[in-house]
């Protein structure tokens, strides 16, 4: 039986994960320079050892609300093919193996663009385990383009 592992993270109390070998770093709350005229869920960018990364806020991005005042996030930085970027998160889990036959298409529950992002989950003992699409979680310049009026 085939299985893989996910670095698991909560964001509003749910239960994330996306493929180890999509993650290149964990690190803790990394000051941001803000982006002026950015898409919404940009919350800035990063400088990571000389190399600049857009930071997305997955609460926004995936219409949870929003972070408490004070609750600093944590940095998920992903591969992804126009390189990393940061995932913020609100606090990171383990690195667990799933047997790909817990494996089930996104609930129904789940509407509009956010179960697009969700790839499926996988039922664990007492909770879900949201599979996210990092490549579409992480798309943000079509998107800001359609909403910016007169193009």
């Amino acid at each position: 039986m085939a299985s893989q592992q996910f670095c698991t993270f909560l964001l509003d109390g749910y239960l994330f994960g996306v493929p180890v070998p999509q993650v290149q770093e964990v690190i803790r709350f990394h000051e941001m320079t803000r982006v002026p005229l950015a898409h919404e869920v940009v919350e800035g960018m990063i400088n990571l050892r000389g190399q600049i990364v857009v930071a997305i806020d997955l609460r926004r991005r995936l219409d949870l609300r929003e972070r408490a005042d004070g609750e600093l996030p944590i940095n998920v930085v992903v591969r992804t093919p126009d390189g990393a970027v940061s995932l913020l998160v609100d606090e990171i889990g383990e690195v667990i193996e799933v047997e790909q036959s817990t494996f089930e298409a996104p609930p129904e529950t789940l509407r509009g663009e956010v179960r697009s992002m969700i790839l499926g989950v996988h039922k664990l003992e007492g909770k879900l385990l949201h599979l996210l699409d990092t490549e579409k979680a992480c798309q943000v310049s079509e998107r800001a383009e359609e909403e910016v009026p007169g193009r």
